[in-house]
C-alpha cells in the first residue's frame, strides 16, 4: 500500500512542473485580427507584452497627440500583468482606439489564450483570442 501511495506521490511531483509550465503566457502572440503580434515576457517581477510587428505603422488613435507618431513596434501594449487565480490581470493598451483597459489574460490551451478588456470595473468587457506563433 505504501509503495502505491509512494508511486502515486512521484507522479505527481514529476507532473507539477509540466502544470505549471502549461499556464504560462511567455511567447510571442498573434492578435485574433492577425495584424499585430505581441511577446510576452518577464518585466521585473511582472509580465509585460510589447508589440514586435504590427500593419499599423504608427499610434494615431492615442489619445496624447505628441504619441501619435509613434512607431507601434516597440510599444509596451500589455502592462502590470500578474497572476489571479487562473488567470492573468493588469493593464491592456489597444492601439485600434487609444484606450488602456483592465484586462485579464486566461490561457485555453497551450496555443490559444482570451484576452479580456473591461470599463466600469469590470460591467463591461469584450474578448478576442490569441494563437501562439512560438
Amino acid at each position: 500500500m505504501k509503495s502505491i501511495v509512494a508511486a502515486a506521490l512521484g507522479v505527481f511531483v514529476l507532473a507539477t512542473p509540466a502544470l505549471a509550465q502549461s499556464g504560462d503566457p511567455s511567447g510571442t502572440w498573434l492578435t485574433e485580427s492577425g495584424d499585430t503580434r505581441v511577446r510576452i515576457a518577464k518585466c521585473g517581477a511582472v509580465l509585460c507584452g510589447t508589440i514586435i510587428a504590427s500593419t499599423h505603422p504608427k499610434d494615431v488613435n492615442n489619445p496624447d497627440p505628441a504619441k501619435r507618431d509613434r512607431i507601434l513596434v516597440g510599444v509596451q501594449m500589455i502592462t502590470e500583468i500578474v497572476p489571479s487565480g487562473d488567470a492573468y490581470s493588469g493593464q491592456l493598451y489597444n492601439p485600434q482606439d487609444g484606450r488602456t483597459y483592465l484586462g485579464k489574460m486566461r490561457l485555453q490551451s497551450p496555443k490559444a489564450m482570451e484576452l479580456s478588456g473591461c470599463i466600469l470595473g469590470g460591467l463591461i468587457c469584450r474578448s478576442q483570442t490569441w494563437t501562439k506563433v512560438n
